[in-house]
């Protein structure tokens, strides 16, 4: 298997990265080559997602390296009210968190449904299947994700390609430190209301991220999984 990974040059996307090595050829692809040339893989591309002319040269390099598993991982939180979004800040969070994936996603489905298969595996947010108040831009774009993993699964199901989305909430990375750091909460509050009382790790998205790519979940198809320790269940 040819895979690529993006947003791979730290937390959830380096350890799935570091995960599949044993799976594939895997590359991977962030902003940070220095980073990126740490991860002891098959090759990889500097691209900033949010810019579309980088995001098109991704593109050709899915492309040139018949990529048929793509982990969409990149993404970016912001914390803000409603009442203070920017039409900048809408249109970045928009073109990372949704419009890369579903552009990347296009350009890989080619080679896929040539060889009657591919994974696709998308990294959403327990955001975007809840809500969460002042991370209405956040929210937005993952739930945009679930919806466009449930139509790419039903046109690629005939093919061999399957196509889903984990949905993590509260990860103990560098990204959901900060996203604490932005909130007004603590993070004794916030793991009050986790029910299992605890964040969840890269690790266990990684390893779920494994078992989908695998020939044993053929079958999983349009799911959106919650991997949040019970966040979704309640409090």
């Amino acid at each position: 298997m040819n895979i690529l990974v993006t947003g791979a040059s730290k937390g959830i996307g380096n350890v799935i990265a570091k995960e599949l090595l044993s799976s594939g050829n895997v590359y991977v692809t962030a902003r940070n080559e220095s980073l990126l040339q740490k991860v002891n893989c098959v090759g990889y591309f500097v691209c900033d997602l949010a810019d579309e002319k980088s995001l098109v040269k991704l593109g050709d390099y899915i492309e040139e390296n018949k990529i048929d598993v793509l982990i969409n991982n990149a993404g970016e939180y912001i914390y803000r009210s409603i009442d203070k979004f920017s039409c900048d800040e809408i249109n970045h969070i928009l073109a990372l968190n949704l419009k890369a994936p579903m552009y990347l996603t296009s350009r890989a489905v080619k080679n896929m449904k040539q060889n009657k298969f591919g994974r696709i595996v998308n990294i959403g947010s327990i955001s975007g299947v809840m809500g969460e108040a002042n991370a209405g831009l956040y929210s937005a774009s993952k739930s945009g994700l679930l919806g466009f993993t449930k139509a790419a699964a039903l046109e690629l199901a005939e093919f061999g390609i399957t196509v889903n989305t984990i949905n993590p909430g509260w990860v103990d990375t560098e990204l959901g430190q900060n996203s604490i750091e932005e909130s007004e909460f603590t993070k004794e509050e916030i793991i009050s209301c986790i029910p299992q009382r605890r964040f969840v790790t890269p690790e266990e998205v990684a390893a779920l991220v494994k078992y989908l790519i695998s020939d044993g979940a053929k079958g999983v198809t349009g799911q959106s999984i919650n991997l949040c320790a019970g966040l979704s269940v309640g409090i």
